[in-house]
């Protein structure tokens, strides 16, 4: 049962409410007023001031808001005419051939920038769709429920879907292939190295010179007529240290001929280096001075043309530096003891040691790559199967085995490995030591780096095209053939680029507006990882600039990817010599060395007191023509830049997906490729 209400309660309350309003009418209304609220009196001159006060302070927040938006407008101006200048200086930088090195390669930019031009179409339409919600429930085909917009959007999922996603897939799947087996001969040369030094594995010399042996104490007989060749173009940072190096090498002088072989173009560069060669010719060296009046054929056709000297026949061996090469003094008696007992054997190449490793981060990225290529490439294919790539220098060549493959030809701008392909398909061996190291420099500048990677992936292109018949039709095994054409050539010079750049700068942004199309977390991030690990094992110290590795390799492959194209399909930027710029770092600190290794040579009797001094006079126009030299300015790259808002731009797609690794990814090769495409690394110049 229900409870009954209290009404004796609700009748005492009902009482209390009318006795309270009995007694709120007996009040008179000024009490009434008084007992509900309290009266503030004022003076009517306070009042008026209180009014004064509230117009002025109104008056100066008028004053107040018009300052700041006037430093606002002022602010928001000179933004403006910043970005506007920065706009019209990119313009003409990027308008103008003197700052731009890839202005002749203008296909695949062209391409990119229609790339460009649809990524940044495809970001604002998805950004559309996403602030719609059409993320979460795509739009029907129905026109009236989600309008115009929709329908498009609705046709556009079903295009890409149906139509771009497939083939892109494909084209997904198959670089993934490439991508593994690059990675898995990356990962057999690196056990090949490893099993080298686990059993100390190295090439070993029949025999030894003594070394600091007096001449009287020397058998002339011992020692093999030798050549050494000295080509150069314009080397006016370098000369003097390659020539002095030269000279000074520890074998007898009467057993060696040294050739300046000078194209250069510069009448005041060659009579430096004829000033040079006059100079150790006075201390009793054997050395001449070679120029040619039709410098056709670039390097390979000075080579060639020095080879013709009747005199050349006269010796057994020929020793090839570069003109920023020092050799260390005991290079021959480390190199030419190779060759004793093996008739075989035609070439002993050298290890290179770099003189500006740490100068800039261009070439602590360079020395982390040429360290791989010489401790593990070069020393693994030397150590197992006899046959790599001649480097071009700081190596020993039998002359008859130079003789017997056709010489040095001016077909490609790979002479080097044109060469070595040749006496390799003659069954020639090559023995690569890894203990001798050939001191260099590498480029500072991402200008002169550039034109030095084009050179060297697009002449192997032209090579292949060249000889692949000549391959198929050689007496050397099926194995050396099959070595030749798919790892020597198609893997490492052919697949790599194509598919760094296919993979990493196209495929990559477009799975960002084709989801349908997958790009697995463990090809973007896992597996480049692990591969950049392996690749710094070589060069330990360099460990912390393992994130830069990665990224600038990447940047690098659209380089490699257009100088590849331009090879293989022989467009006319393939066949460009630019010979790659030298600063001469170590010019003046070992030229005092070299002149004091040089003090034995001179000979009292015959040296005049003006041949004495031309070192200093040497050096002295030396300094001069750096101080009078042109002012070199920052270059804007189209390439690089296009790719950097590529990337960026998919991003920012990736971020709307919450793809977390692609974006960061995305995010930083961007940011990695608009560092260079503005020449923000290596050597800063005005």
């Amino acid at each position: 049962m229900s409870r009954p209400p209290n009404r004796e309660f609700q009748e005492w309350w009902n009482k209390q409410r009318a006795t309270n309003h009995d007694i709120l009418d007996d009040k008179s209304d000024g009490s009434t007023r008084s007992f509900l609220a309290v009266d503030v009196q004022t003076d009517p001159s306070d009042r008026e001031s209180v009014e004064k006060e509230r117009v002025r302070s109104a008056r100066q927040l008028s004053w107040v808001c018009l300052l700041r938006f006037q430093q606002i407008a002022s602010s928001v101006a000179w933004l403006s005419n910043g970005f506007l200048s920065l706009l019209r200086t990119a313009n003409r930088r990027i308008a103008s051939p003197d700052s731009l090195s890839d202005s002749k390669s203008s296909r695949l930019y062209r391409v990119i920038k229609v790339f460009l031009i649809v990524v940044i179409l495809l970001l604002v339409f998805e950004l559309v769709a996403y602030f719609k919600g059409w993320h979460f429930s795509p739009p029907t085909a129905r026109a009236d429920v989600y309008g115009m917009i929709g329908l498009i959007y609705a046709k556009w999922l079903e295009i890409r879907a149906n139509y771009l996603a497939p083939p892109l897939q494909s084209l997904t799947n198959m670089c993934i292939v490439l991508f593994l087996v690059q990675s898995f001969d990356r990962v057999i040369l690196i056990l090949g190295c490893c099993w080298i030094k686990f059993r100390r594995l190295k090439p070993v010399a029949s025999m030894e010179y003594p070394t600091n042996a007096k001449n009287e104490d020397v058998n002339v007989e011992d020692y093999p007529m030798v050549l050494v060749q000295i080509p150069m173009c314009n080397e006016r940072e370098v000369y003097q240290q390659s020539i002095a190096a030269v000279c000074i090498l520890d074998w007898p002088k009467d057993r060696m001929l040294v050739q300046v072989l000078d194209d250069s173009d510069e009448v005041d560069i060659q009579q430096l280096i004829m000033a040079e060669v006059q100079k150790w010719q006075q201390r009793g060296v054997r050395i001449l001075y070679r120029h040619r009046l039709i410098r056709t054929g670039y390097k390979a056709g000075n080579l060639k043309s020095a080879m013709n000297c009747d005199y050349v026949k006269e010796y057994e061996f020929v020793a090839i530096f570069d003109a920023d090469f020092q050799p260390a003094p005991d290079f021959l008696k480390r190199t030419i003891p190779h060759f004793k007992g093996r008739d075989d054997l035609a070439l002993v190449q050298t290890r290179w040691a770099f003189v500006n490793k740490d100068e800039n981060l261009l070439t602590r990225l360079q020395n982390i790559n040429l360290s791989f290529h010489f401790e593990v490439e070069q020393q693994v294919n030397g150590v197992f199967i006899n046959f790599f790539g001649f480097n071009g220098t700081a190596g020993v060549w039998r002359i008859k085995a130079l003789e017997e493959s056709g010489g040095w030809l001016e077909r490609t701008t790979v002479e080097d490995m044109d060469i070595a392909v040749r006496a390799h398909l003659c069954g020639w061996k090559f023995i690569f030591l890894n203990d001798v190291k050939c001191l260099c420099e590498l480029p500072e500048t991402y200008e002169a780096y550039k034109k030095q990677q084009h050179r060297w992936h697009s002449g192997p292109m032209q090579l292949f095209r060249l000889c692949f018949i000549d391959i198929l039709r050689s007496k050397v095994s099926w194995v050396k053939k099959a070595n030749l054409i798919f790892l020597f050539f198609l893997l490492r010079k052919l697949i790599l680029p194509f598919y760094s750049f296919t993979l990493f700068c196209i495929i990559l942004p477009l799975t960002m507006f084709l989801p349908e199309a997958e790009l697995p977390t463990w090809v973007v991030c896992y597996v480049p990882g692990v591969m950049s690990i392996l690749s710094i094992l070589p060069c330990l110290h360099a460990f912390p600039f393992i994130v830069p590795y990665l990224l600038f390799e990447n940047t690098m492959s659209v380089t490699k990817f257009n100088a590849m194209i331009s090879g293989l399909f022989r467009f006319g930027s393939s066949y460009e010599w630019v010979v790659t710029k030298k600063l001469g770092r170590s010019s003046e600190t070992d030229l005092v060395a070299f002149e004091k290794e040089a003090q034995p040579l001179m000979r009292s009797a015959s040296l005049h007191r003006s041949s004495s001094d031309s070192g200093i006079e040497e050096l002295s126009k030396l300094e001069l023509s750096k101080k009078t030299g042109k002012t070199k300015k920052n270059r804007l790259y189209r390439k690089e830049l296009a790719l950097a808002f590529i990337l960026l731009t998919a991003s920012v797609r990736s971020l709307l997906s919450a793809q977390g690794i692609h974006f960061y990814f995305l995010l930083f090769q961007g940011i990695s490729f608009l560092v260079i495409g503005l020449d923000l690394i290596g050597e800063q110049v005005s």
